[in-house]
């Protein structure tokens, strides 16, 4: 799935949860997914979901009392299994269907929705878990072929502009607007998809962390996305 032998310094394969979960991320490896070639019926499950808003939250009660075909309860025991594998964990799964994200646009030269490449932060240690098992997957961006957005100094002139002329406080405010956690593509950089199916364990920031956060964006949706995510 993944060709680049830089990408092989990032991203590392598993074969099932328990080393998903327990094989150590390094100052290298930040990307970890337990790849899988699922069987069963996802997108009849998205269908039998009434979905009236951009992001409609799928509990495990509901989809046990979802009237499936033999392909789509194939499915559902998947998705079963994985929310029980990840709470078992200490994890808090949440399963979606995903029309779409909010946008923001309150500053339009510098979004921060997830649709932009993004690393997740945290007060305290933990790693991002996600899947998606219908639609448009995630893309993640190798560190080495990001650039922090707030580094390039055309953009950190306008975020200046924002602030005020005076430079005390600026990082905070930074901060405190999550403008610190977006990315710009290097020239040349590739995405890299991270597929359907498979279960993906991304390092993120927080506090005293020697590991790189890993970077990444979700996908402009063609059509409704089925989503666990942690």
């Amino acid at each position: 799935m993944i060709d680049s032998s830089q990408a092989k310094h990032q991203i590392q394969h598993v074969t099932n949860f328990q080393d998903l979960v327990s094989t150590p991320f390094s100052r290298e490896i930040n990307a970890i997914g337990w790849i899988r070639n699922l069987y069963g019926n996802f997108a009849e499950i998205v269908s039998k979901i009434d979905v009236n808003e951009n992001i409609t939250v799928i509990d495990e009660g509901q989809l046990r009392e979802l009237s499936l075909s033999e392909e789509g309860n194939l499915a559902r025991e998947i998705l079963l299994n994985d929310l029980q594998l990840l709470t078992a964990h200490g994890a808090a799964p949440v399963l979606n269907v995903i029309k779409c994200y909010d946008r923001d646009d309150e500053f339009p030269f510098f979004p921060t929705d997830v649709y932009s490449f993004h690393v997740d932060r945290s007060p305290i240690p933990t790693d991002t878990f996600l899947c998606t098992y219908y639609g448009a997957p995630s893309d993640i961006l190798l560190n080495s072929e990001a650039i922090q957005k707030i580094t390039i100094p055309e953009i950190r002139d306008e975020l200046k502009k924002l602030h005020s002329e005076d430079d005390e406080g600026f990082e905070d405010f930074l901060t405190e607007n999550f403008f610190d956690l977006h990315y710009q593509p290097k020239p040349n950089a590739l995405p890299i998809s991270l597929g359907i199916g498979h279960i993906w364990r991304l390092a993120i920031d927080y506090p005293d962390s020697k590991i790189p956060p890993c970077v990444h964006r979700a996908p402009k949706e063609k059509t409704e996305r089925l989503l666990l995510i942690c």
